[in-house]
């Protein structure tokens, strides 16, 4: 079921917070026009040469990976449920003058009236804070893949299942995410860019706005990595590539995360490596 009463409490929920999040990026403009690019390498190997490709950016927030991927050469649509992130993305791409077209759109309405519309791409492409905003993975997936040319390629990057076991302290007290199992977060949508401090800004930190609190309640889905290539499969997509990660790109999950160079958090000294991060790379026959 794709639960159409709650993505849309999850829309009030993100329309909340994405100014808060836009205050502490920095530069966004003076970044990009100085040649700078928000993804991180691991999204860049697996997307592979972009230049001419039309690509879909699903769930693409603020834009600002959006007019990276434009910057790399591809012809890029950016989908997002929230009016905010939209309306930001927007803006963005005018101040670079860098040529994206934005649509807002709940994702799952967004696929099937593209593929009623016959739209195609060469590339979809989702990452980080993805597939827990999924009810369905199987229309989910079988709607990517009816957009996608032959040939064509699926691309996501997402934080690993594996990482949701552990609380902020690092115990082991939760069992593997499995099934879609609702998770309800009363506090809404965080201000994880301020948490990140820097990790999530490539412009620059700035302060923002402080102790922000959301007004609107969000849910999460629970799936396991298996669920989630499964569903791919099953949609006719051939999983080329599974990458899985001992670090989290930019974003801190958990209390004394040590930062690496290139703003790879890994866990503290003394706490073994766990997966936090996969990638994977679906391509369709």
């Amino acid at each position: 079921m794709e639960r159409r009463d709650i993505r849309q409490q999850n829309r009030l929920s993100w329309n909340a917070v994405v100014g808060v999040h836009d205050s502490h990026r920095g530069d966004l403009v003076g970044f990009f026009r100085g040649g700078g690019n928000t993804l991180f390498p691991e999204e860049r190997e697996l997307l592979g040469d972009l230049e001419g490709k039309k690509l879909a950016h699903l769930l693409c927030n603020s834009g600002g990976d959006s007019i990276s991927l434009a910057k790399l050469g591809a012809v890029v649509t950016g989908v997002d449920i929230s009016d905010e992130a939209i309306r930001s993305a927007r803006e963005l791409s005018e101040r670079t003058q860098t040529p994206v077209n934005f649509e807002r759109a709940d994702i799952y309405d967004w696929l099937a009236s593209a593929a009623r519309e016959e739209r195609s791409f060469d590339i979809v492409f989702s990452s980080y804070g993805v597939v827990c905003w999924l009810p369905d993975l199987e229309a989910w997936a079988t709607r990517i893949a009816s957009l996608l040319n032959p040939g064509g390629r699926f691309v996501l990057v997402d934080f690993h299942p594996a990482a949701d076991m552990f609380d902020e302290n690092w115990n082991h007290v939760h069992g593997y995410p499995r099934g879609g199992e609702p998770l309800p977060l009363d506090e809404g949508v965080g201000d994880y860019v301020a948490v990140s401090k820097g990790g999530l800004t490539p412009a620059g930190f700035e302060d923002g706005v402080r102790n922000f609190e959301n007004p609107e309640p969000a849910q999460l889905f629970q799936w396991g990595l298996g669920e989630v290539m499964t569903a791919l499969s099953g949609a006719g997509m051939r999983i080329t590539r599974l990458e899985e990660y001992p670090y989290s790109n930019g974003e801190r999950h958990f209390a004394r995360m040590r930062e690496l160079p290139g703003r790879r958090m890994v866990p503290p000294e003394g706490v073994p490596a766990v997966p936090l991060m996969y990638g994977l790379l679906a391509v369709r026959s």
